[in-house]
Parts: structure tokens; C-alpha cells; sequence
């Protein structure tokens, strides 16, 4: 088997600008999925307010393109999930990752940046390292959730790694690989919450409630979960009917396969409202929300939204997944604080009932809506550090500017 197969699967106070830019100074930069492109964008950002570099190109998606990223590739190629559902994109992006890795040889960047997406990253960062290219991998894998072998690839592909959990810090001083905390770029990115303006801003009616439905930003995760989320509002409008649903989607394919689980579930008289990106305002602007594990539950934790988290994927890929769980959590709140804030639902157990009435308790009872967004609070505060700062001094070395 060739390695390749093997390795496959705020705003806070800015930086003064650094004078000593070297000449066309230039970062390769790649994320895989709708996370990892916001966090670029922010990393961007930072380091362009700090004056390190002038240019950005490798694989972005809208906001590190707004941000000033040249994108070679569609990021979508990337955003698959999951040890089977991958084998179906394999060849393809290997030949992406291949084509990359040749073009960065033949002119190498003053520095490769991997935004999270390690199965396709690590491997990428190995060969880049070896060949005298500083790498630095921003977002750690979750060694701390699963796969923790992976600490090793870690080592052999980053020069340094950027953390966002301040649990991480001394996963990797005890593993001596040379990391910085900086904190989470969303911890000031993201606005205090303000439900009502939101809503006004956005021309909703302020008398309902309002759930966010979030069923993922992958169409692989729209068609596990779209028709599940629609099931469960269908239950829960039933049972409480001056509801209102807002469900953001990343884009038209993802638009489309939430289309045809509404028609597939004869869902078209639910009050729903949908919103083409606007994941923030729909959480801003819900009572409570029903998300897909993933960087969208952080994102609820910051925006104070309390919310059910539910997941389904082939059996095999969770199976093969829960075998190197090293936390008995999936969602990023109960993992920061090491207890179950969040209810989970997960894989058989994500019925639209279940789903239905988690929702239903959670929204007639504010002592519990209270006690999540108690502890949003705490992580909250763990997680704001100067982060555009943090980033461009850790990154300053790697461009050959010294303080």
C-alpha cells in the first residue's frame, strides 16, 4: 500500500505591523470544509494586519477568498466524512493532493499553513517538511477525542501546530512538539448575543420561538440528516405551533438536498426559513437549536445558544470510529467541560422523537436552557486570548522575522 493510500483519510487587538516584510513573501494555505475556511479566513486576516506576508493560494473556500486566498482547487472536493464514504472520493483527492504537492515543490512558499483536514493535510505537511518547506498545522487533530497515533504524524509533518483548546497545551509539551495556544479565532470573531436585534435585523416577527435546525455544511451530512431534522420539527411544530425554523445552508448542492428531503417528507407547510450561509444570525436568533456534531456546536457555545447535538454515519464508520473514542463525548461543550452540558443523541438512538422531545424539554425549561448557557460562559472566557496576535508572533519566525 503507497503512503499516500496509508495517510489518506475579534477581533481582538491586532499586532503593530512588522516593517520587515520579505520580498513576496507568500503562505500556501489549505482547509478542507466550511469550518476550516472560516478559521483560515481569521488567520488570514491576522497575518495580513500584521504585515508578514502578501499572498495566500492553495485550497479555500468563500472566506478565506474574500480574505485575499487564491484557490487552485474547489474546496468541496475535500469535505467528505468518514472512513467509507472517503473510498468514493479517494482517487480524486489524491490526484488534487498530488497535483498540490507538485506545484509546491516546483516553487516552494515561504510557508504552508494546513487548516485542520489532517487525513488530507498531514501527509501533504510530511512531504513539504521533508523537502525543507516550514509547515505549521493549525487546529489540531482531536487526538484527545480519538486516534491518538496521531500525535506521531503530527510530529513528522509540523513544525509547529496551532492550538485552540487550552487543553491541548499539555498534550503536546509532554509529547515535546513545539505548539502555541492561541486561543479560538471565533471566541472574538463572534458578536455577543443579541436574539431580538438579530431578529429584527433579519425581518423575523419577535413573538415566536425559533429553533435553528443545522444538519451539517457536508451534502454527505445533508442526506444523513436532512430528512431526520425535518421529521423531528414536523413532531415538534405539532405539538407547539407558533414555532418558527431557521435552517442556514452553505450552499446550492447542500440547498438541494434539504429541498428534496422536505418534498420527500411532505414537509413544505413547516414555517421555515431558509438562509444561504448565516449559520451565526440563526443561532443568534433561535430560543435553541438542533445541530450536527461538529465546529457548529463551539459555535452555538459562543453565540449562547443552548442546543440539542445529534450525529448519524454509516455504521462501519462509527463503529471504526467509537473502537479509538478516547472521550465518551462527541460535541465540543461537553468535551471543554468534561461533563454532559449538551444532551447527545447519536447514531440509532437519533430518532425523530428523541430529537423531538429533547428539543421540547429543552425549550420548556428555562432552568435548563440556563444551566447550558451558565457554562457557555465559563469555556467562553478559557477560550478569548489575543489570538491575531498569538498567531502572527508564532508564525514570525517561519518568514524569517525576528522580534
Amino acid at each position: 500500500m503507497t503512503r499516500e493510500r496509508e495517510d489518506l483519510i475579534d477581533k481582538a487587538v491586532l499586532p503593530p505591523p512588522v516593517n520587515r516584510l520579505p520580498p513576496h513573501a507568500r503562505i500556501a494555505i489549505v482547509a478542507g470544509e466550511a469550518s476550516g475556511d472560516l478559521l483560515g479566513s481569521l488567520l488570514i486576516d491576522a497575518v495580513h494586519q500584521a504585515n508578514l506576508a502578501d499572498s495566500f493560494y492553495g485550497i479555500a473556500g468563500s472566506r478565506m477568498q474574500a480574505a485575499g486566498a487564491k484557490s487552485l482547487y474547489p474546496m468541496d472536493a475535500l469535505s467528505v466524512r468518514g472512513y467509507v464514504e472517503a473510498l468514493g472520493s479517494l482517487g480524486k483527492i489524491l490526484a488534487i493532493r498530488r497535483d498540490l504537492r507538485r506545484r509546491l515543490l516546483a516553487d516552494p512558499p515561504q510557508l504552508f499553513v494546513g487548516v485542520d483536514a489532517p487525513d488530507f493535510n498531514l501527509a501533504l505537511e510530511a512531504r513539504l517538511k521533508r523537502a525543507g518547506i516550514s509547515t505549521v498545522h493549525f487546529v489540531s487533530p482531536s487526538i484527545w477525542a480519538w486516534r491518538a497515533r496521531r500525535i506521531e504524524k503530527l510530529r513528522r509533518a509540523t513544525n509547529h501546530v496551532l492550538l485552540v483548546f487550552p487543553f491541548e497545551e499539555a498534550l503536546f509539551r509532554q509529547a515535546g512538539i513545539p505548539a502555541t495556544y492561541v486561543g479560538h479565532p471565533l471566541a472574538h470573531a463572534l458578536p455577543e448575543r443579541d436574539r431580538d436585534g438579530t431578529r429584527l435585523r433579519l425581518q423575523l416577527p419577535l413573538e415566536p420561538e425559533y429553533v435553528a435546525l443545522l444538519p451539517g455544511s457536508r451534502p454527505s451530512e445533508l442526506k444523513a440528516h436532512g430528512r431526520l431534522f425535518i421529521e423531528a420539527a414536523k413532531l415538534l411544530y405539532a405539538r407547539r405551533p407558533n414555532l418558527r425554523f431557521l435552517v442556514p445552508i452553505v450552499n446550492l448542492p447542500c440547498r438541494q438536498s434539504f429541498e428534496h428531503a422536505l418534498a420527500e417528507a411532505d414537509a413544505y407547510d413547516l414555517p421555515i426559513r431558509m438562509m444561504f450561509g448565516h449559520a451565526h444570525d440563526a443561532l443568534q436568533a433561535a430560543d435553541a437549536a438542533l445541530i450536527a456534531s461538529g465546529t457548529a456546536t463551539l459555535e452555538a457555545l459562543l453565540l449562547d445558544c443552548p442546543h440539542v447535538i445529534t450525529y448519524r454515519m454509516p455504521r462501519l464508520s462509527y463503529w471504526l470510529m467509537r473502537r479509538q473514542a478516547l472521550q465518551p463525548w462527541v460535541g465540543l461543550p461537553n468535551i471543554l467541560a468534561q461533563r454532559t452540558v449538551v444532551p447527545e443523541i447519536l447514531q440509532a438512538a437519533a430518532t425523530p422523537e428523541a430529537l423531538m422531545q429533547a428539543l421540547e424539554a429543552l425549550l420548556g425549561n428555562e432552568s435548563a436552557r440556563h444551566a447550558q448557557t451558565e457554562e457557555f460562559e465559563v469555556q467562553r472566557t478559557r477560550l478569548r486570548r489575543d489570538t491575531p496576535r498569538l498567531i502572527a508572533q508564532a508564525l514570525q519566525p517561519f518568514l524569517g522575522i525576528r522580534d
